[in-house]
């Protein structure tokens, strides 16, 4: 292995126009690929585990919009009445997903590509890295594209240009007016690693409200925590590295949708491609050894001392150990104290969001139908955490999930916005009744409510 990864270095070295190793130096520069790719890159150089792979700048999205004739629909779509901007919005969104990829640019990917499947072997992952992406009140998580998987040129090729064009869909589009970004004040970078085969994925926070650390830990790869599809362990840390708490994540049945609309699909009648198919019962105990537990929070200090504060942090662990996969900067905040009108009333406890407390009228969404029944100050309280949910976000004053862990991308958009969230609560609505007053403590993850005979 050693021998091939020289190979693999020197190929990048008679390339440097718009593809970069990792490992080089020029891989930190944030203004060229990013936040999330250069923190990656710092974090290699630091010494910590990465997967290695290699970057394209955001140079190479200009240059594609450019040849393509696209720079002045941009220009249109970011200038024009939202009625008269949709169509340039789409030339630009299918254009740049649909289009060749220039030949300069296409050669140095395939040669970079190969030479990454040459040396490491197996599969690779495919990454928007947004040159606005995890910046202070813009972590953009969840709103780009991650392709895991990938394991032909073709395809990743077509996974490429589709990182290209999420900077223009609907999602990321409706985020970024939110924040009074336009499309053109950025550009897509794209980072490329080997795939890690990940038996244990996960999230960590450095630094908590409560002075202490936190990591989340689901069993397979890492989309269904990100997502807020499942309640993953979580293990709760003292600032010093110990050991303070374990929290099993549990797995029961639910619904994403209502029955009325699409059908009640209950995702455990749905093959779990997350899970080691050997295994039996790896609901039953923890993802992690307490030493990885360890190993992991010292990857995170390292981490918060190269980035230069506290950080959020996504690893990955296949069988040649855990893989750290991104640091954002986190900004944490203090702890607010709840008013004592609360104390004795009902109250469950579920995996905190870090952030801040809040109260407000209960309003159970148990499908997407039912959004508009959202009132400003509302709390809401949902199944999955899903960062499609961030829409929504302005209107309400907390969010209790059913699923959803401290380190899903819902979690980390309500930090960024302030809002407290209490996530991984089975039957949370079931258990709290519409329209009652309800209190969520974002720090240390409780949630309490008025019964319903009283509010």
């Amino acid at each position: 292995m050693p021998g091939r990864l020289v190979i693999y270095l020197g190929v990048f070295k008679t390339m440097n126009k718009f593809v970069v190793n990792l490992l080089d130096a020029e891989a930190a520069d944030a203004l060229r690929f990013g936040p999330k790719t250069a923190n990656q890159a710092i974090l290699a150089h630091g010494g910590l585990p990465t997967p290695g792979g290699f970057c394209l700048g955001a140079d190479a999205y200009n240059y594609q919009l450019e040849s393509l004739g696209l720079a002045e629909s941009a220009e249109k779509a970011m200038s024009l009445p939202f009625l008269e901007s949709r169509g340039y919005v789409a030339d630009v969104r299918i254009g740049l997903f649909s289009e060749p990829i220039q030949q300069q640019i296409r050669e140095e990917l395939v040669t970079a590509y190969q030479a990454l499947v040459d040396s490491f072997g197996g599969r690779i992952a495919v990454r928007s890295s947004s040159l606005m992406e995890d910046t202070e009140g813009s972590s953009f998580a969840g709103q780009f594209q991650t392709f895991l998987g990938i394991d032909t040129e073709e395809d990743f090729l077509t996974a490429l240009r589709a990182c290209w064009g999420a900077l223009w869909s609907p999602r990321a589009m409706r985020y970024m007016d939110d924040k009074n970004i336009k499309a053109t004040d950025t550009a897509m970078a794209v980072l490329v690693q080997p795939l890690v085969e990940a038996e244990v994925s996960g999230g960590g926070l450095s630094q908590t409200s409560n002075g202490g650390m936190s990591i989340s830990a689901a069993w397979g790869f890492g989309e269904s925590l990100a997502q807020g599809e499942v309640v993953p362990d979580r293990y709760d840390l003292s600032s010093e590295g110990e050991i303070v708490e374990v929290i099993n994540g549990q797995e029961f049945e639910h619904s994403i949708h209502c029955h009325t609309h699409h059908g009640g699909i209950s995702e455990n009648n749905k093959k779990n491609k997350d899970k080691p198919s050997n295994e039996e019962n790896l609901s039953q105990r923890q993802c992690l050894t307490m030493s990885q537990v360890n190993e992991i929070a010292a990857y995170m200090k390292k981490a918060e001392k190269i980035i230069g504060q506290a950080v959020e942090v996504e690893w990955a662990a296949d069988v040649s150990g855990i893989k750290m996969l991104q640091a954002r900067p986190l900004h944490v905040r203090e702890v607010h104290i709840p008013d004592d009108i609360w104390n004795g009333k009902p109250s469950l406890r579920g995996h905190p969001g870090g952030i801040g407390w809040a109260s407000g009228r209960a309003c159970i969404v148990s499908c997407e139908c039912e959004i508009s029944r959202i009132n400003p100050g509302d709390v809401l309280i949902t199944k999955v955490a899903g960062p499609a949910l961030v829409s929504v976000l302005p209107r309400v004053s907390g969010v209790i999930a059913e699923l959803g862990g401290s380190t899903s991308h819902l979690a980390s958009l309500g930090r960024e916005r302030g809002i407290p969230m209490v996530l991984g609560i089975p039957d949370a609505t079931q258990k709290i009744s519409d329209g009652v007053m309800v209190a969520v403590d974002g720090v240390s993850g409780e949630v309490r409510w008025m019964p319903s005979n009283i509010s």
